[in-house]
């Protein structure tokens, strides 16, 4: 027989409009998180088995919806290109991680409050 030890929680975090449409949740993060750690798009889509036209499309979105942009990038060349976070981009991001941090605690804790005897 199964008990909830067995069980997990996993809860999503997603910021939605007046009219309930994703603006910004776990997908647009993490490649967010990527490309500040990999300073590229094309970079961070490779390394989350996307494609860069996808991801591009993804931070496009995400612009729209939120009114400001998330990528200062700079076209190749003899250095090549890349892409920084906006610090719009890094104050979002910041913001949503400790939400998401906070958010995944109180859950925790009230799950196990709950079927702890089930």
């Amino acid at each position: 027989m199964k008990t909830t030890n067995d069980l997990r929680l996993a809860v999503t975090l997603r910021l939605l409009d007046d009219e309930g449409q994703r603006r910004f949740g776990p997908g647009v993060a993490a490649l967010l998180e990527e490309v500040r750690e990999k300073r590229s798009l094309r970079a961070a889509a490779g390394s989350m088995g996307m494609a860069y036209s996808k991801a591009w499309r993804i931070i496009r979105a995400a612009e729209e919806a939120l009114g400001h942009k998330l990528l200062d990038s700079t076209i190749g060349g003899r250095h090549g290109g890349g892409a920084l976070l906006t610090p719009e981009a890094e104050a979002l991001l910041t913001a949503y991680q400790a939400l998401r941090e906070e958010v995944d605690a109180f859950a925790r804790e009230r799950f196990w409050e709950h079927f702890r005897d089930l």
